[in-house]
């Protein structure tokens, strides 16, 4: 038999999906896998079996039931403050990682770079090269992750053609400012490139900070594809809906390779998610309130666990480094690989790696992700342990 295809040979399973694998087998805490196991609304669940049980069971538009994509252009609309028109410029797609795809697919070329700011969400780094574009890594300022502006401007070439931009951050929490937005604009006009933006966390934001998305800005929208996803907001991560905005010719694009890779989105899921836009305003207020209320509680514990960080301004992730255990001596804290594993040994606990978020592993050693988006009770489990954790090694602060 011929070999497989070159693009395969750097494939290997996310470093996530093994840490969910050691946690259930010691029948532990999953602090990594970003899945939220609060319930999905009844009003989503019972449209979608509404949907099931009147036949709506055919394929739809390549690009979404025309009614969701109205109800979505109307939320970019109002709460983005993106100008758009539901049949020109939105389409619904297979979740956030269907709207890249099709997105990268429509844009670029292979041997294409694309900027990445880093810590990155790995699926985006993956997939670029898994399609024959080229990365180009920019590190944030690590002391308090905030995007480095020259440096993104300095990693542009020739080859150049688009920037990735997740704002809300994962892992790091970072929301990015209007002036900060504003700068990187500037930076897209001047060398003519694209920007795919990843907002899935859009409505997780704390302690004053606000989203704001890069589309909604003056001359951005012509230059910009904001991709969001309704698994966080709506805890339907397997449902696997997201949507996409952008310019008319872009969307055209995207809907014709979004027909030959997924044909559309699944039809009965997306009338029940269709119900969630009738729901009341405050339940994005609850939600936001609620996510903050398990970020208190999980980062205070956190810190009583010896380990620092800097408080997530918005998603439902803690990125916090343990070289401060490292060097109290506790065994098994050599680098993140064997820390996450002696945590879940010790704790129960599952968290990512580090080096799961850098091109460069070594960037990652002292460093391990935890997702708080937990059901309370699950989630006062996993701090007390987090604690005596602590206790034990004398860390507590």
């Amino acid at each position: 038999m011929k070999s497989f295809a070159n693009r395969t040979k750097g494939l290997k399973q996310s470093g996530i999906r093994a840490v969910t694998q050691m946690v259930n087998a010691y029948n532990g805490i999953n602090l990594g896998q970003g899945i939220c196991d609060l319930p999905t609304p009844e009003p989503i669940k019972s449209g979608a079996i509404n949907a099931v049980n009147q036949d709506k069971s055919i394929y739809s538009y390549h690009s979404g039931i025309s009614s969701l994509r109205s109800h979505v252009a109307q939320k970019f609309r109002s709460h983005n403050g993106i100008s758009c028109e539901a049949e020109k410029n939105v389409m619904i797609t297979n979740g956030s990682t269907g709207a890249f795809v099709a997105a990268c697919l429509s844009i670029l070329e292979p041997g294409d770079e694309v900027i990445q700011p880093e810590p990155y969400y790995g699926y985006h780094v993956q997939l670029l090269k898994l399609l024959g574009f080229t990365p180009v890594f920019v590190p944030l300022k690590q002391k308090d992750w905030r995007p480095d502006l020259a440096a993104i401007e300095n990693a542009i070439t020739p080859r150049t053609k688009a920037i990735v931009v997740t704002n809300p951050g994962n892992p790091a929490g970072t929301v990015w400012s209007e002036k900060e937005l504003e700068g990187l604009l500037g930076i897209m006009k001047k060398h003519h490139i694209w920007a795919f933006t990843d907002e899935v966390y859009e409505y997780m934001t704390y302690d004053g900070h606000s989203h704001i998305s890069l589309a909604s800005l003056d001359s951005a929208f012509e230059r910009t594809l904001t991709m969001t996803s309704f698994s966080k907001t709506f805890n339907m991560t397997g449902w696997r809906l997201g949507a996409a905005v952008g310019p008319e010719a872009l969307i055209e694009k995207m809907g014709l390779i979004n027909d030959l890779i997924y044909i559309c989105p699944p039809t009965p899921l997306q009338y029940g998610l269709k119900e969630a836009f009738l729901m009341d305003e405050s339940y994005y207020d609850t939600l936001s309130a609620e996510y903050d209320r398990r970020r208190t509680l999980f980062c205070d514990s956190l810190k009583k666990a010896g380990f620092s960080f800097r408080r997530p301004e918005g998603a439902y992730y803690v990125f916090a480094s343990f070289e401060n255990i490292h060097r109290a001596g506790v065994p098994g804290f050599e680098n993140d690989l064997t820390a996450c594993e002696q945590l879940i040994k010790e704790t129960g606990i599952g968290s990512v790696p580090g080096s799961s978020f850098f091109s460069n592993p070594e960037d990652g050693r002292f460093w391990l992700r935890f997702c708080y988006a937990k059901d309370v009770a699950v989630l006062e489990d996993a701090c007390e342990r987090l604690e005596s954790f602590g206790k034990k090694h004398g860390l507590t602060s």
